[in-house]
């Protein structure tokens, strides 16, 4: 494994332990600048994660809890009159940082939701005709409870598709969970954790991932693997464009982890599932064959030769 993120992983669990796949997860789309939903039920550590990883990263963090009466402005933010100098000033909103955590993102209304698009794609936001750049590295990290449906908004595929990844943390084995019960209560949720890579580094790591090699063959076996989500009567909605480009970049990131030059198979089949499993639709056909958009990526996996 790649020293740099070995001692990045190592940090973040000393607040959130047993979940060193997802961890490495996050962290790969750290490296390809992407964006990550957790998708998950309370108590697991969707919040502990990602507060675990902006204090490991020298940046700025940020967090909006996103309720019904949230506006648009609470993110994007907003301009107002100075009095002293009679013109109008932007107030930045809470998307101005570096990792900006939109916890609970279903309970937004769709006007919220929206907000967001231009935060995510274009990393700027748009006042008053105006347009302010985010700084970088710029990441979204979105936590949402798939269980409840009462008071929630659900999320247009146009936002669902701006996700690079979509995770989920599920419960502890029993040993491990006895860990944490050993633990100080103190230590479970005051966590503070010193930074252990700045915000110039993450830039560099990431230019770097760019350089990661991709064989012919292995680009073929994405475009092979997304295709086939295009035209199969088990899907309503197939992989964009935008999701092949993501499950290369991933790939990219997963090799440069594990401290490879190059990208194998393993690579795609390691990050497929949380890449495209969000990005689909089931049919009605689709829905009596599988029970998740995750089974489905998994048996299309079985179907594609690998290379």
């Amino acid at each position: 494994m790649h020293p740099t993120i070995a001692l990045l992983i190592d940090n973040i669990e000393k607040a959130i332990i047993g979940k060193t796949d997802a961890v490495t997860m996050v962290i790969g789309a750290l490296l390809c600048g992407g964006h990550v939903l957790i998708e998950d039920v309370p108590g697991v550590g969707k919040t502990q994660l990602v507060l675990a990883l902006a204090q490991s990263v020298g940046g700025k963090f940020n967090r909006i809890q996103l309720t019904p009466d949230i506006m648009p402005s609470d993110i994007v933010g907003f301009s107002m009159p100075n009095m002293v100098t009679k013109e109008f000033e932007f107030k930045p909103g809470a998307a101005m940082c570096n990792f900006l955590l939109a916890d609970e993102i279903n309970r937004a209304s769709p006007k919220v939701q929206s907000s967001l698009l231009e935060v995510m794609e274009e990393r700027q936001v748009t006042v008053d005709t105006c347009s302010y750049v985010l700084p970088r590295p710029f990441m979204t990290l979105a936590t949402q409870n798939p269980i409840e449906t009462f008071g929630t908004y659900h999320l247009p595929e146009a936002q669902m598709d701006r996700f690079l990844i979509r995770i989920s943390l599920g419960y502890l084995d029993q040993d491990t969970e006895i860990q944490l019960l050993d633990r100080k209560i103190t230590e479970q949720t005051n966590v503070n954790l010193s930074a252990v890579l700045t915000e110039s580094e993450i830039i560099q790591m990431q230019e770097e991932v760019q350089n990661i090699k991709s064989h012919d063959s292995i680009k073929e076996y994405i475009i092979k693997l997304v295709n086939s989500t295009r035209n199969n009567e088990n899907l309503k909605l197939g992989v964009s464009p935008r999701g092949s480009i993501g499950l290369h970049n991933m790939a990219k990131a997963v090799a440069f982890i594990v401290g490879r030059e190059f990208i194998t198979p393993d690579d795609v089949l390691r990050c497929a599932v949380p890449v495209l499993a969000h990005r689909i639709i089931l049919s009605q056909r689709g829905k009596g064959a599988f029970k998740t958009t995750q089974s489905a990526v998994e048996n299309l996996l079985k179907s594609i030769i690998i290379p």
